[in-house]
């Protein structure tokens, strides 16, 4: 495995993560807490010791699993983040809170959770401006920051066109990463985001760099997702459409001697300001095959 630095954090990460949307039940499977701990325990042995979660994939029900794994291991082994501002109210329903006596409640939910006296970076969820810009909030994780239940603050952005002024403002609410959707099939974020990334040093964790698992390979146009998994709800035209541009750039651009999956996440790790990136998995074999993207020359250790 492969580190690099997470922005101004100081915090050594590895390149690729472990994203666990999925262990909310939201992508066509329901989890076990052995299932879990198998993946775990593969990802730690494999040297990744980033876990990316959040309080709305399940009611804190991915949280949930992470804390009962957490118990009964190391908690200073691994870099938990989570998110706060939106609370699971059925499959693919949420109730946005940014109060904060709200997010302060959510906090503390997560941490019960989580079963940790501290999360390592807590990350404002794919909020507008509106709920950014709000001194009331900002101040309140301050406090907790010096209370050591936060050690960091982040920004999830929900789009990169909508993104700018947020992380433009991260270094004025204290917020020292950011999260955003970049794959080989989303570069918006190469136009704007990452330029102020860089300029502030930002660590940057890449969400959905597999493109929802259409860059994997193993989909077709016309493909079909079971009920309850996210990607039936996506736009099946356009679904189509980045399912025939992934088919071309498996002939274009992938070396035949290396799976696609692996490729495009070492794709994202090329750029200078990505930290690491957080791909789903749903079984020891994915989370094994994810590691391996790290070996791959394409990618580099420590930019900074």
């Amino acid at each position: 495995m492969k580190f690099r630095k997470l922005g101004s954090t100081g915090i050594d990460v590895s390149v690729i993560g472990l994203g666990t949307w999925q262990f909310g039940g939201e992508w066509g499977k329901d989890f076990t807490q052995v299932e879990v701990d198998a993946m775990l325990d593969k990802a730690g042995e494999l040297g990744i010791n980033l876990l990316d979660t959040a309080e709305c994939y399940g009611d804190h029900l991915s949280e949930k699993f992470i804390g009962s794994y957490l118990a009964r291991r190391k908690r200073e082994d691994w870099i938990v983040a989570t998110k706060f501002g939106h609370h699971f109210q059925g499959h693919l329903e949420r109730e946005q809170l940014w109060s904060a006596e709200d997010v302060l409640k959510q906090l503390d939910d997560s941490l019960r959770a989580l079963q940790s006296e501290y999360v390592d970076l807590y990350q404002f969820h794919s909020g507008t401006d509106n709920d950014f810009n709000n001194d009331k909030l900002w101040s309140m994780l301050d406090r907790q920051v010096q209370a050591g239940k936060i050690r960091h603050l982040g920004i999830s952005i929900s789009a990169s066109n909508q993104g700018v002024y947020q992380t433009s403002s991260a270094p004025g609410v204290q917020a020292e990463v950011i999260q955003v959707v970049y794959n080989r099939l989303d570069r918006k974020p190469e136009e704007q985001i990452f330029p102020l990334c860089l300029e502030h040093n930002l660590g940057v964790l890449a969400r959905v760099p597999l493109a929802s698992g259409y860059l994997s390979g193993k989909y077709k146009p016309d493909a079909v997702f079971q009920p309850g998994d996210v990607r039936a709800n996506h736009n099946e035209e356009t679904r189509n459409k980045q399912l025939k541009e992934v088919g071309e750039i498996a002939a274009n651009e992938v070396p035949r001697d290396i799976p696609m999956a692996q490729w495009a996440l070492a794709w994202c790790l090329q750029n200078p300001a990505v930290t690491s990136v957080i791909p789903g998995c749903k079984n020891v074999e994915q989370v094994v095959s994810n590691a391996e993207a790290a070996d791959l020359d394409m990618v580099q250790a420590d930019f900074q």
